[in-house]
């Protein structure tokens, strides 16, 4: 381009100008429709974001406005007075109430109630459900996503292992891509931060996770709505394994950091004073460093997903207004 600063004028002018178009139009829409599509964004949004009993991949409404959904089920293991096994497709989604020898369930909000046989939802005055709620030990999307990372790397770092012991340490295939990120968490992380004499064991633990947390991040871009690492049982869990890692393996000069982290650089006697505020920061450090580490992980992968679907539903509004069937999903 001979001029670039008119082409990014150009283009800003028509950003802002579709912008208005679109403000203009908005305003002319009912509030009852304006109501409807926040509360249909916000159900979709919701939907993605937390864990489910069935894989549901996408759905699609046909010309006669029925709606299918494309997945497949899971199976819902309760304890309700013993073991409670059936598949998920009897919620059909949450639609329908699931029959289980003489016992009935409902699917309400993501949870398991017992109810009767019409799937009746009793409420509180706060509008809580008070159903009893079974011990719920499902087999949700959230759990088939762990166990297929885990068996994805197991096969990956499995052949890893093999392709290094037969060709006298040199990787091939898949294991070429993954050698350098190895190389890296060794020597810029582990190595730098631990020191070369005990950083070894601690490599199966800082791959594990890291791998762990990259593979499930990207599955987590692709349209199967899997988003384990931003449900905070999962990122709870593993501050809770670094949390114990760190300390039951600390070593003395871990703990040294901890309780005198000023060292020899001053006399004794003049660091009670500081020691005094110095000591339960510290403390109080160990807790916190894990704590934010989980909100961090969760809150940004929550706030992915959420911008994610939102560009969805502005690609689908975007088709909508000016009559771009090709950007409409399964149109």
């Amino acid at each position: 381009m001979r001029n670039p600063l008119l082409v990014k004028f150009f283009l800003v002018s028509t950003l802002f100008f579709n912008a208005a178009i679109f403000a203009k139009d908005a305003e002319m829409v009912s509030e009852e429709t304006n109501t409807d599509l926040k509360t249909e964004i916000d159900d979709y949004i919701q939907h993605h974001l937390k864990d489910s009993h069935d894989f549901s991949l996408f759905s699609y409404t046909d010309d006669d406005e029925v709606t299918h959904h494309v997945g497949f089920p899971l199976p819902v293991i309760l304890w309700d007075d013993g073991f409670v096994v059936f598949s998920s497709s009897r919620f059909h989604h949450g639609e329908e109430v699931a029959v289980s020898g003489d016992k009935y369930y409902s699917l309400y909000h993501g949870k398991i109630y017992k109810t009767d046989a019409e799937g009746t939802i009793n409420y509180d005055a706060e509008h809580h459900p008070t159903n009893i709620k079974p011990l719920d030990l499902s087999i949700t999307k959230t759990v088939v996503m762990i166990v297929l990372t885990g068996i994805l790397m197991l096969l990956l770092f499995g052949g890893l292992a093999r392709s290094y012991a037969k060709n006298g340490g040199i990787a091939k295939g898949v294991g070429r891509f993954f050698e350098p990120i190895i190389l890296y968490i060794r020597d810029d992380i582990a190595i730098a931060t631990i020191g070369e004499k005990r950083y070894k064991k601690y490599m199966p633990f800082l791959l594990t996770i890291f791998f762990f947390i990259w593979f499930l991040n990207m599955f987590g871009l692709t349209p199967a709505g899997v988003n384990v690492t931003g449900n905070i049982a999962i990122t709870t869990a593993l501050a809770i394994l670094t949390f114990l890692i760190t300390n039951l393996t600390g070593t003395k000069d871990y703990w040294k950091h901890l309780f005198d982290p000023l060292g020899d650089s001053m006399p004794w006697y003049a660091k009670i004073p500081l020691y005094v505020i110095l000591i339960p920061i510290e403390i109080l450090g160990i807790f916190i460093k894990p704590f934010s580490l989980l909100i961090r992980l969760y809150a940004n992968m929550q706030a992915g997903h959420i911008v994610m679907d939102l560009c969805s539903f502005l690609r689908i509004g975007l088709a909508a207004r000016c009559h771009l069937d090709w950007l409409l999903p399964f149109h």
